[in-house]
């Protein structure tokens, strides 16, 4: 087990921070937001006001939610709709602007009174500017600071979203075997499946955009030897539906955030999209394959690049990430192909998987950096 906590003690007094979240399409940038608004008020005394823009989106990550456009989700964290900026007097002490969001013009104002920290929560990047523009400052015309914060794979980056126990919590789930079987009997697995699971078949969760080449994964998984079971969401970017008599593909409900990582924690390979899934899927320490979000001009394929640079897989594993990612039909069944028909391939990428996620977990995650960030900036700002 990794020996480096995920939480640091806080010395500053109690903060209201302001959380802006801006739904564009998916649930990535909720994802992360209500992930960090739970971090942020995990054993400090601080409080959150959620700023969502589409609370239908949010209730899919949250059942609790309602669409009252205000809602408090616990002692220290309330929701609230971009609609009703207008019934708060003061912005906090901190306003986290979420993934350049822009924040509402009427809440400028306020935050210059109150002299607000403001912090514009970056994209997630393995490219290495980021290292050299992560906490950077930029003057505003309205005088205040906008302080770049940039999630990322270095010491020298904000870091990555971590709950203190998480990989404990991960593995004293792994050594309780009736809690998977459970989960997958509430997602509507045929019982003839689990039991083909619990007898040795492979467990595949996908999660992908629609360009993804899904019928070379099921043809690459076809085998005799090792059946498997797809577990693919509803919504889906791209059904696997094309027939396979050692391929199995369950339909899922969509899973609540607190679900998710379970999910991920019992299956053999996961086929994840967008960031928040990636990071949960490197913490799973199961092997992987990222379908990175499409930019335009082809700006995701340097992400891409830069991100395998930084992992620590081979060859192999690194031109399936590339061919996954390009669509590239003949590429992505030759090498599945290739993995899944020698176990020491895929115990080695197992291996590789492992050993990332122990020592990302060495580093301080993103939310104890930006509480240290709080409290080395509270009286400059």
């Amino acid at each position: 087990m990794p020996g480096a906590p995920a939480h640091i003690a806080v010395t500053t007094p109690s903060l209201l921070i302001d959380l802006f979240c801006q739904v564009v399409d998916n649930y990535g940038d909720i994802g992360v937001c209500w992930r960090l608004a739970r971090r942020l008020t995990e054993k400090t005394p601080h409080r959150v006001r959620l700023w969502v823009d589409n609370l239908a989106a949010f209730q899919r990550l949250e059942p609790r939610i309602d669409h009252s456009g205000y809602q408090a989700l616990s002692d220290q964290i309330t929701l609230w709709h971009w609609e009703r900026i207008h019934q708060v007097e003061e912005a906090g002490d901190v306003v986290i602007e979420a993934f350049g969001c822009d924040l509402p013009t009427t809440f400028l104002p306020k935050m210059l009174e109150q002299n607000s920290l403001w912090i514009n929560l970056e994209y997630l990047s393995a490219e290495d500017w980021v290292n050299d523009c992560h906490g950077m400052p930029s003057l505003q015309p309205n005088g205040l600071r906008k302080y770049f914060f940039f999630p990322g794979f270095t010491p020298a980056t904000g870091g990555l979203l971590r709950e203190p126990d998480l990989l404990e919590r991960r593995d004293n789930w792994r050594a309780t075997p009736n809690l998977r079987w459970s989960q997958l009997k509430e997602l509507g697995v045929p019982a003839k499946l689990c039991d083909m699971l619990r007898h040795g078949g492979r467990q595949v969760f996908l999660f992908n955009y629609p360009n993804a080449p899904t019928a070379a994964l099921v043809r690459a998984l076809n085998t005799k030897s090792k059946p498997t079971v797809i577990l693919q969401p509803h919504e889906n970017g791209t059904h696997a539906s094309q027939p396979a008599s050692y391929v199995h593909l369950v339909k899922i409900p969509f899973v609540p955030q607190v679900h998710f990582d379970t999910l991920l924690w019992g299956s053999d390979l996961n086929l994840v999209r967008g960031e928040d899934s990636l990071v949960r899927a490197m913490w799973a320490g199961t092997p992987f394959i990222w379908h990175i979000y499409p930019q335009e001009s082809n700006a995701h394929q340097l992400k891409l690049s830069s991100w395998l640079d930084k992992s620590p897989f081979d060859d192999r594993v690194k031109q399936l990430q590339i061919a996954w990612n390009h669509a590239d039909v003949a590429g992505c069944e030759d090498i599945i192909s290739a993995l899944v028909s020698h176990p020491e391939h895929l115990h080695a990428w197992r291996h590789s998987c492992q050993q990332w996620a122990s020592d990302l977990a060495r580093h301080a995650d993103l939310a104890t950096n930006l509480l240290q960030f709080f409290t080395l900036h509270a009286g400059t700002r």
